[in-house]
């Protein structure tokens, strides 16, 4: 793998997308950007996908990323968000393999686990964890930023660090931290 090694990270949405542009290099992780792409006021869905296309193939042309990590829709209570939440993804997953990119998806559960150590972490647990990890200078005002950031971290853990042993294993924080040094802050 080339260096800088770097990763665009996707938390899709139909409302609000969520991105983040990660380097890595020397195994230094640091963050290059980060932002939101707002379609809250584009009422016309197809608009949206293409527009979500199109932010997508911009970060491509401008970072030049080799990989898209990207989080996974979960199943909530109403079928037809989760329906327009695929079709976000769907979208942002497209624009990145027409660029040749490969292309990884992780679970919301999982995301949260390789950041905090806790599947069930809420979102201002996983920024929290971030900022301390990472140096970051700028603090993001949408948590969908934090969340992007969140899954291209999780991949590069994921492809840096595998997990020897069920990561659920851990029976607390300290020998989640003993088992990975390399997540200390």
């Amino acid at each position: 793998m080339r260096e800088p090694r770097i990763i665009l990270g996707i938390d899709p949405g139909t409302n609000l997308m969520g991105w983040a542009v990660l380097s890595v290099e020397k195994k230094i992780v640091k963050p290059l950007e980060i932002g939101v792409l707002e379609l809250n006021k584009i009422k016309d869905p197809y608009l949206k996908l293409q527009r979500i296309f199109e932010e997508v193939c911009g970060l491509v042309a401008n970072y030049q990323p080799q990989e898209l990590a990207i989080e996974a829709p979960f199943y909530g209570k109403n079928v037809q968000s989760m329906l327009k939440l695929g079709r976000a993804q769907g979208v942002a997953i497209a624009a990145a393999l027409v660029h040749k990119m490969a292309v990884y998806e992780y679970a919301p559960r999982k995301v949260k686990l390789a950041i905090t150590g806790r599947g069930a972490a809420s979102k201002e647990q996983v920024a929290t964890m971030l900022h301390k990890t990472l140096v970051m200078t700028n603090v993001p005002v949408k948590w969908d930023a934090t969340d992007a950031l969140a899954v291209a971290v999780c991949h590069y853990y994921q492809t840096q660090f595998p997990m020897q042993e069920n990561p659920l294993s851990c029976k607390s924080w300290e020998s989640f931290l003993a088992q990975h040094p390399e997540r200390r802050g």
